[in-house]
């Protein structure tokens, strides 16, 4: 019988991370371009005042090319809060973070929280 801990398993590249309007997928590499940017917030609440970030601000990279934002986690992992969500722990690795859209007529919007 094989023991194994939970944790000491890769976490698989086809994992996703949801958190409300906020969606996360592990990625391979940053593309060409991006531009480092300061903060610890993926997404603000508009309507709330609420925020999807991260608690600690050594933990994590924000990246940005054009409106894709991307983010790397420096730590072995970095908890994701929001006030209205349970909490998520995000594994070190490097993340395409997309928020969600709606479909207005003639054109699609950030949805607001």
């Amino acid at each position: 019988m094989l023991n194994r801990h939970p944790q000491a398993s890769p976490v698989p590249d086809d994992v996703l991370y949801r958190q409300g309007d906020v969606l996360i997928r592990r990625i391979a590499h940053l593309p060409i371009g991006v531009q480092a940017i300061n903060g610890t917030t993926l997404a603000h609440g508009e309507v709330t005042g609420h925020s999807h970030r991260f608690q600690q601000s050594s933990a994590i990279q924000l990246w940005e090319a054009g409106e894709q934002l991307f983010l790397e986690v420096k730590h072995p992992s970095a908890l994701l809060v929001h006030e209205e969500h349970r909490a998520i722990e995000i594994p070190q690795g490097l993340y395409r973070v997309w928020k969600q859209r709606e479909y207005r007529p003639g054109t699609y919007v950030e949805v607001e929280d």
